[in-house]
């Protein structure tokens, strides 16, 4: 549903799947961090919409190398290539009943988050 949801730009299933305590911890290559409020990273899945971007155009790279189950959380690692690079994601998980509902905070190791850092200035 994730996957479906980013690929389709459908801002409305990605603001139920993100928890409304969501942080998205970006770190690069060099050391830089950045963390992102669910209000600012679902801003800038809107602004990519209305400029009639997409996230990509397929999911058929991604692997999942592990998972965990932390109780009331879950973490799960993902992988992708992006640009010719490997990203490497974590998604941690809010646990209700044993089954996963809203995401909680997204880790992501990335190539160079420079263009990020300028834009959130």
């Amino acid at each position: 549903m994730l996957e479906k949801a980013g690929l389709a730009m459908d801002v409305d299933a990605l603001d139920w799947l993100y928890d409304p305590e969501f942080q998205n911890v970006r770190v690069d290559q060099a050391g830089q961090t950045i963390t992102l409020t669910k209000d600012q990273f679902m801003a800038r899945f809107r602004a990519l919409r209305e400029q009639g971007q997409t996230i990509g155009e397929s999911v058929d790279d991604v692997t999942f190398p592990a998972t965990t189950d932390l109780g009331d959380q879950a973490a799960i690692m993902t992988r992708r290539v992006k640009d010719s690079e490997p990203v490497l994601y974590t998604f941690i998980w809010r646990m209700t009943d044993g089954r996963p509902t809203t995401i909680l905070r997204e880790l992501t190791f990335d190539r160079d988050i420079s263009n990020l850092l300028r834009l959130t200035r």
